[in-house]
């Protein structure tokens, strides 16, 4: 089999990076749409475990968290008559957790929204986290058993909850936003500062995974078919976030703003973890022939 080249390895990684869609990446550089997946789904593995272990006793002082909504292989209301349906197809939640002043993404969770993934969410987040934080949440029910059972009086935490009106009139339609008429901050646990409770970093970070992630844009049908490339291809951007992908305001990439790292990564970085990882896996032997 053709293995492919690190500098190719990298290019196809930054433009399912940068919002392309995997059939997109397969017209522009000739490859295949399986070895585009493949490689995909060793890059999402790969980037998982990487920063499971590189993102821990982070001294962060703010946290903002939040869920967003995507949907595998079929919205729920349609799994019942979907055709071959796989495993986990229907709605799924991203959990994602920001340093409010780095902009590192250090924890995120793909699955349903209730109080139990809201649990393995901040249990893992806490483990994370070198010292006590200000914890800033939206008025979700399932954050307030979760962040007690993970943090007990260990955390500065409120809410910012938001009080939503009608759409406005010119912009009726199916996914027109409800007007904000309002927000309410309230303290739950510690002492957080009230004029820092703020969920405008993680809120601002979801738009970006739409952005950079083709399978969360509305309304196409670049969404994901299986759970495991979903998970992949959120393992690996927030690699790309993290790591690669210079902030804006911060003119550095969070993990280096955070003091994970100190070097600027570029793709090729990320494709030599795979490599790596490829070389300690035994090697498959072809059958004697005479």
């Amino acid at each position: 089999m053709n293995k492919l080249a690190t500098s190719e390895r990298a290019q196809i990684l930054n433009m399912l990076c940068e919002g392309m869609a995997i059939r997109a990446v397969a017209r522009v550089t000739g490859k295949s749409k399986n070895t585009i997946t493949k490689l995909l789904v060793n890059a999402g593995k790969v980037c998982s475990s990487y920063q499971d272990t590189a993102l821990r006793d982070l001294q962060t002082k703010r946290v903002e968290v939040d869920e967003i909504w995507s949907f595998v292989y079929a919205k729920n209301k349609n799994v019942a008559t979907a055709t071959s349906a796989p495993e986990g197809a229907g709605d799924v939640w991203t959990w994602t957790a920001i340093d409010a002043d780095s902009k590192l993404v250090m924890s995120w969770l793909v699955g349903g929204r209730d109080s139990e993934y809201a649990l393995a969410f901040m249990d893992n987040l806490k483990g994370r986290l070198a010292n006590r934080v200000q914890l800033t949440s939206d008025g979700h029910k399932a954050y307030l058993e979760a962040v007690e059972e993970a943090f007990g009086a260990d955390v500065d935490y409120a809410q910012l909850i938001k009080m939503y009106g009608n759409a406005p009139g010119e912009a009726k339609g199916r996914y027109s936003p409800a007007e904000c008429t309002g927000i309410k901050k309230r303290r739950v646990e510690g002492d957080p500062d009230i004029e820092k409770v703020s969920t405008s970093y993680v809120e601002r970070q979801n738009l970006t995974m739409r952005m950079h992630m083709r399978r969360f844009t509305r309304l196409t049908n670049a969404f994901s078919k299986k759970v495991a490339n979903h998970e992949a291809s959120i393992a690996l951007h927030f690699m790309y976030y993290n790591f690669v992908k210079i902030h804006k305001t911060l003119k550095c990439t969070p993990a280096m703003a955070a003091g994970v790292t100190l070097n600027l990564w570029n793709m090729e970085d990320v494709v030599k973890l795979i490599e790596a990882e490829e070389d300690k896996a035994p090697k498959k032997r072809g059958s004697y022939k005479k």
